[in-house]
């Protein structure tokens, strides 16, 4: 079984190409009709020539691990039994350099904190919850940078 997914990813030139003055804001859209706005990090490009407001690549990246995470981990829940009340995740991706000097996001700490509506699972069963889940991953399973969740 495969499946697709698409993004649609629109950018036009403002400013002086050539120069390296113009602006990195673009969109991101996706099936459905949502629109995101997106923008270089204002980390790697200075304002105004980025968009601080904007998603930028990096932290998309971040979030897709994280929110793969959290589905996967609340349905496995669900299955040994306990029901998440509340799920939140302050995930922090970190950009190193590699051996011939590339930029990339090496390590991804994900912080879950869980809520229960039903008795909370053992520390052991916690641990293994979260061991399943970012083994299920599909966006984990799919980079090489390394993901570490620390539970509380």
């Amino acid at each position: 079984m495969s499946h697709e997914y698409r993004a649609t990813i629109r950018w036009a030139a403002s400013g002086d190409v050539l120069k390296g003055q113009y602006s990195r804001a673009h969109e991101w859209a996706f099936d459905g009709g949502t629109v995101v706005p997106a923008s270089a990090s204002p980390g790697i490009v200075p304002l105004p020539w980025s968009e601080e407001h904007a998603v930028d690549p990096e932290e998309a990246f971040v979030a897709s691990l994280s929110s793969c995470h959290m589905l996967f981990f609340v349905d496995f829940a669900r299955r040994a039994g306990f029901a998440v009340d509340t799920y939140t995740d302050e995930a922090v991706g970190v950009m190193t350099k590699d051996e011939p000097g590339r930029m990339w996001v090496s390590r991804v700490d994900l912080y879950p904190k869980v809520t229960w509506s039903t008795e909370a699972p053992t520390r052991d069963a916690l641990e293994a919850l979260h061991h399943t889940s970012h083994d299920a991953c599909f966006i984990a399973n799919s980079v090489k940078s390394q993901v570490v969740t620390h539970i509380a």
